[in-house]
């Protein structure tokens, strides 16, 4: 296959976008049964496979997205299945911390404040942790003892040394390979903490995989964890989001999940987070998504992961007993004993590191989480909501600690928030403020809004978020009957709103993967694809989350981006994913046996004709859908004459895959 016929199609097809992406395709005039089935999975899923259409029309698209409202009947065990070898996703916070410690946990072993453990893998794991400990501290000291020169920079001694130890060190990784999994990890184990290191540090993918193949996740895990301990807690939460995206048979609640984590958004490169989110996703997020809105505001406000991302375990109230250096009461203890000489000391230290009222909580909890930027807040709501939730702090979070209530931070006296007198009455004075703030007027209109915007339009009809909010006020904010009103109404089905959001780069990736059936064994690469593409799971800085706009992921470097995934995709060029044309192809045959189908004037005819994969693979992957523009350009791919070694013109032999490729990268598949 000649490359730069290839890159030439791919480039047309970006040019093409360019322009493809102002303007959606104007659907056929009969909206009929497949094209509404086809809308309804377009929106409350990453996506179709191959046969979904079909299974939706046979069982009745409301039927289908009345299932779909309530995940609880649907049967996910063989999703559970494969995230069993994520061992962290179901591990408590503070279990988390301990098993891969960070460098604060490590310092506390070697300090003897933590005990380190018995079992022998995660004590390599501590062993390991202690050993980055004294090196940091070994070379911080040495930084400090050189001599200073200026405008030289110093570098280690023995550099080059520890580079080609390095070197050699992978060459160990060939001898591992060849060992049975026991022995390869009793070897691991038994080297050196500085060999582990060079021997682990670095390897190349196809090394990497080869070195992990056919160990238990715990082995798995721990080989990670002896240079990353904190690797091991990111790459299984986002593997996890990813393969949910995917194979999950609960689409709406992974949608869901995802929308209601990007609304509450906690970024978890953030310290402690990067410990604390898998718990917040599990425990706060994904348990309300079709809840009470108040429920679900209540637990991210007393989330750990939250307290600790905008900072309000911090928060202390200015005339709070700990601000004022106010010893606790104690019953029974003389006024100037020992021990009330020691309650006043400790309020006194405690004075000393105070931090202040904190008012970043309370302004995202009114601009993004509740109200709404115009939601008719003032700066001084702002500030009285800062104070009702002083107090709301957290026990050790650097340990995975939760949440907790601690009286001698809150400040005093009452308050009043939009209006409402807030009398002094401790943690209940935040509870009754979320609650005031759940079933504000404005918030109804702003989470319509949103949900709007995410299944429906970027600028959603007012009326469609009208009958939203009226259905939010009625219900008390239930959010399960506020998805029904939006699902039932006519701008939902309307023709406008049909392709009429761009997919993000998440939804992208994992629409093609479930598009072609694409089988991950490994989600590591598609990882580093989706932080290429500018959406790293979970890596949202700013508490405003991944915008869904279609503005913000439309730009010619982020298309070509889209192109290569789908050509690397469709080619088996992507590490740890396989792509089948020939399975795709049967499952489309079969799809179509005994059901509803797409329309296959074209036929299936014969698979090694280019012309006949190009119109079936339009069919499955586009239902058809595509502009003339698009069609001619990839069909270029096929008539275009290939040049011989010679210069002279040979007749093409395609290679279909390429075709697939080129289609998941046209304009058309990046709608939605």
């Amino acid at each position: 296959m000649n490359r730069r016929i290839v890159g030439c199609t791919a480039l047309l097809l970006v040019i093409a976008a360019a322009g493809a992406y102002a303007k959606k395709p104007k659907p056929s005039q009969a909206a009929d049964q497949q094209k509404r089935a086809l809308h309804a999975i377009d929106r409350l899923t990453f996506g179709p496979r191959p046969g979904d259409v079909q299974a939706v029309m046979a069982m009745g698209v409301d039927q289908w997205i009345d299932l779909e409202l309530h995940p609880d009947k649907i049967d996910n065990s063989a999703m559970q299945a494969r995230l069993a070898e994520y061992r962290t996703l179901s591990m408590s916070s503070h279990d988390v911390v301990l098993a891969f410690p960070s460098g604060q946990v490590a310092k506390a072993a070697m300090d003897g404040k933590v005990q380190m453990p018995s079992d022998p893998y995660r004590r390599a794991i501590y062993i390991a942790a202690v050993d980055r400990v004294e090196q940091k501290q070994e070379q911080k000291q040495n930084n400090a003892n050189a001599p200073a020169q200026a405008g030289v920079a110093v570098q280690p001694a023995d550099l080059n040394q520890k580079q080609a130890a390095r070197k050699e060190a992978h060459s160990v990784v060939d001898d591992l390979i060849l060992l049975p999994p026991s022995q390869r990890m009793q070897r691991i184990l038994a080297m050196p903490v500085a060999e582990q290191h060079d021997v682990l540090q670095g390897i190349p993918y196809p090394k990497r995989q080869a070195l992990l193949d056919g160990l238990s996740p715990e082995q798995r895990e721990t080989v990670v964890a002896l240079n990353h301990p904190e690797a091991v807690i990111d790459g299984e939460l986002q593997s996890a989001k990813l393969l949910r995206a995917v194979y999950s048979d609960r689409q709406l609640e992974e949608v869901l999940t995802d929308f209601w984590f990007n609304h509450f958004n906690v970024f978890i490169g953030k310290g402690a987070d990067r410990y604390l989110v898998t718990a917040y996703e599990r425990d706060v997020i994904r348990p309300h998504v079709l809840g009470k809105f108040r429920d679900l505001l209540v637990a991210t406000a007393q989330s750990p992961a939250m307290l600790f991302y905008l900072d309000n375990w911090q928060s202390e109230g200015p005339n709070s007993d700990a601000a004022m250096g106010r010893p606790a009461a104690f019953v029974g203890m003389r006024p100037y004993g020992a021990r009330a000489n020691a309650a006043r000391q400790q309020a006194a230290n405690q004075q000393k590191r105070s931090s202040g009222l904190n008012e970043n909580y309370a302004r995202e909890l009114m601009e993004l989480h509740t109200l709404g930027v115009n939601g008719g807040y003032t700066q001084q709501d702002v500030t009285e909501v800062a104070r009702v939730f002083t107090g709301w702090t957290l026990d050790q979070p650097q340990r995975g600690g939760g949440y907790v209530f601690r009286a001698r931070l809150h400040e005093p006296g009452d308050k009043t928030v939009l209006g409402h007198h807030i009398k002094q009455n401790g943690e209940n004075e935040g509870i009754e403020v979320l609650t005031l703030l759940s079933r504000q007027p404005a918030t109804a209109r702003f989470i319509s809004t949103e949900l709007a915007q995410r299944f429906v339009a970027d600028d959603p009809p007012k009326s469609l978020v009208d009958a939203m909010a009226k259905t939010y006020l009625k219900t008390d904010g239930d959010l399960r009957e506020v998805m029904r009103t939006m699902f039932r109404s006519p701008e939902f089905w309307a023709p406008e709103a049909y392709r009429a959001r761009v997919k993000t780069p998440f939804e992208f990736v994992a629409s093609s993967l479930r598009a072609t059936e694409g089988e991950v064994l490994d989600p590591a690469p598609l990882l580093q694809v989706l932080n290429k593409m500018g959406q790293p799971l979970y890596g949202s800085q700013p508490p405003t989350g991944y915008s869904t706009k279609s503005e913000v992921w439309v730009n010619s470097a982020a298309l070509l981006d889209r192109m290569n995934f789908g050509l690397g995709l469709a080619t088996n060029k992507i590490p740890g994913t396989s792509f089948n044309l020939a399975q795709l192809m049967n499952s489309a045959s079969a799809a179509k046996d005994g059901a509803p189908t797409i329309d296959n004037s074209a036929g299936f005819g014969d698979t090694t004709d280019p012309y006949q994969v190009e119109l079936k693979l339009e069919q499955m992957l586009l239902a058809g859908d595509i502009s003339k523009q698009t069609h001619d350009v990839i069909e270029q791919q096929i008539v275009t004459p290939q040049l011989t070694a010679a210069g002279q013109s040979a007749p093409n032999a395609p290679n279909v895959n390429v075709i697939a490729g080129l289609l998941i990268g046209s304009p058309e598949f990046q709608r939605k």
